[in-house]
């Protein structure tokens, strides 16, 4: 058997930490699960792992001026929103209890509304950003039939876990793929909405601008909204305080150039981590710097 490297070994670590993480904490009331699944995931799997590291080189690229005080305020608690997030997705039913009588609020909820009795297709971006399936959950509960394409991950039994957690919130949910992607067209041609999170780097994505970088961006959510005339509306799960949810459902962006939808939404998703730092995925590698300077300086050498 082929040694494992040592990314083989960490990625190997970090999904036992995470199975446990999903497991034994619940003999906990929900309350409690979360407080102690975010204090683990902040002191324990995040140095760890190496997750502080990656948010310090996020900030970094990104907020060169940002004060060392709330540098290190992030790198406690962006893994302590990621624990939280765990706990509800693995929740089921008690985090649904917790949407039930949450309103939506913003601009866009009667634009949202009338698409569904239209049976006009819907697709809702967010982002990695407060907890970005309360607003999938909380629609399904509206009456809003909202699918999901997800990436399936290398760990079988974690995938396995994910998967079922993320159909117990609402379903369908389909695996990113040709196949998968072919399923979430029918889906949304049918007039039903579909959930998209694009905040994340694309190999051969346009490069639009996030928090004033180059940051390769997914066009297919504009270009799908325009393809099948779908409402193309930002939403947001923000944590509150007191344990709730706010659910933000901004103006549906208007229907236009791709790459300048497309950039709408990174700018609105900008403006909401801006007001909730600590609520967005710090942790996964958006921008890729090194990696965009050598795909520039191949194409420079033509």
């Amino acid at each position: 058997m082929a040694k494992k490297t040592k990314s083989a070994r960490q990625a190997a670590w970090e999904a036992a930490a995470i199975r446990a993480l999903l497991s034994w904490p619940k003999v906990l009331p929900f309350g409690m699960r979360r407080a102690v699944v975010a204090w683990l995931m902040a002191w324990i799997v995040a140095p760890v792992a190496g997750y502080r590291g990656r948010i310090r080189a996020n900030l970094a690229h990104v907020m060169p001026d940002l004060p060392e005080p709330e540098i290190r305020r992030l790198m406690r608690r962006v893994p302590a929103n990621v624990g939280r997030m765990l706990t509800e997705l693995a929740a089921g039913e008690e985090f649904l209890d917790l949407l039930r009588d949450e309103p939506l609020t913003g601009p866009g909820v009667g634009a949202l509304d009338e698409a569904r009795a239209a049976g006009r297709p819907v697709i809702v971006v967010s982002g990695h950003f407060g907890n970005f399936d309360a607003m999938r959950g909380v629609l399904a509960l509206r009456g809003h039939r909202i699918g999901a394409i997800y990436r399936p991950l290398n760990d079988a039994a974690l995938d396995a876990d994910f998967l079922a957690m993320l159909t117990a919130i609402a379903e369908p949910v389909f695996p990113r793929g040709r196949a998968g992607l072919a399923r979430m067209i029918r889906f949304l041609k049918q007039g039903n909405a579909v959930a998209i999170l694009p905040d994340q780097y694309v190999n051969r994505g346009e490069a639009l601008t996030f928090f004033g970088q180059p940051a390769p961006t997914a066009l297919s959510a504009a270009e799908m909204a325009l393809k099948y005339d779908a409402l193309l509306v930002p939403v947001y799960g923000i944590r509150r305080g007191d344990g709730g949810f706010d659910l933000v459902v901004e103006a549906p962006v208007p229907h236009g150039e791709a790459r300048a939808m497309s950039q709408a939404l990174n700018d609105s998703l900008e403006a909401r981590i801006r007001d909730n730092m600590d609520q967005w995925l710090w942790i996964h590698r958006r921008w890729k710097p090194a990696r965009q300077a050598k795909r520039a300086a191949r194409a420079a050498k033509g």
